[in-house]
């Protein structure tokens, strides 16, 4: 018998790994999400990913608005040993994390203590790094600074966008971690403390560090193009007529050394190839 858990977690990373815990027999006692958020052009107040799929799968959720002493109490009500957090949205109390009598569990999308924070994943794209990786530590009250109990290493190739390795990490954070449980509830796991003099932080991404300088320096439009093409979303303007538009671009390539366009939406009208749109 597995020891019991709470699962925290709100998109469809977490959703994800949820899944993956579920098919290896790892069931939490209850999963804790985002409250429903207007979304959509009718802004419907609608489940967010993992919320969803614990309901179709018959899983006990809970979604508070804050993590208030009286929404601690009822998360341990379920009495589980531990958590485990994926993308929640929230920071956890400290009152709350040293409730847990296992503690809890953080899988973390980059080689840490390289790139703690909110985009590691943006980070690595945007610096053009040739590799990251999945980290899973033991979660302290300071931003990603726990001890590592588990790392993987993952190449990110020439052509990849965000769309393509945060997909592949998700994968093997959650067979990471899938491996990790057996020893974690056993107590036989080894944690090896972060060298905090390395660490480099990332934060929120701002939908204006999107924009890009068409014509401007290639290698940086690519860049910024592989980290944020998923979201925020990368754009550029253009003078038509004596009015600046915004063009947003949802498709583009990096070819013989130039970032090569070949998609967007102008504001106010449909997708169309870009070709057509400088005609």
């Amino acid at each position: 018998m597995h020891k019991s858990f709470v699962f925290f977690g709100t998109p469809y990373i977490a959703r994800d790994t949820l899944a993956a815990l579920v098919a290896a027999g790892y069931t939490p006692s209850l999963v804790v999400t985002s409250p429903d958020a207007p979304r959509g052009r009718g802004m419907v107040l609608t489940p967010c990913e993992t919320k969803a799929w614990a309901l179709e799968h018959g899983l006990p959720v809970y979604t508070p608005e804050k993590l208030t002493e009286e929404a601690q109490a009822e998360i341990l009500q379920s009495g589980a040993e531990y958590a485990v957090v994926v993308a929640y949205g929230k920071i956890l109390p400290k009152s709350l994390i040293e409730a847990f009598p296992l503690g809890v569990l953080n899988i973390h999308y980059s080689l840490l203590p390289k790139y703690r924070g909110a985009s590691p994943v943006e980070a690595a794209l945007s610096n053009g790094d040739a590799e990251t990786g999945v980290s899973i530590q033991k979660m302290v009250y300071e931003l990603d600074a726990g001890d590592v109990l588990a790392k993987e290493v993952v190449a990110i190739q020439p052509e990849d966008t965000i769309r393509d390795l945060r997909p592949r990490l998700v994968e093997r954070g959650a067979h990471l971690l899938v491996s990790l449980l057996p020893s974690f509830e056993a107590g036989t796991y080894t944690a090896e403390p972060q060298d905090h003099m390395k660490a480099t932080k990332t934060g929120k991404i701002k939908k204006e560090e999107g924009e890009l300088l068409i014509p401007g320096d290639d290698q940086v439009n690519w860049r910024t193009y592989r980290a944020l093409c998923e979201s925020p979303g990368t754009y550029f303007f253009v003078e038509t007529n004596g009015t600046r538009i915004r063009v947003k671009v949802t498709a583009a390539k990096f070819e013989n050394g130039r970032f090569v366009i070949e998609r967007v939406i102008p504001e106010g009208k449909r997708e169309m190839l870009y070709e057509d749109f400088v005609r």
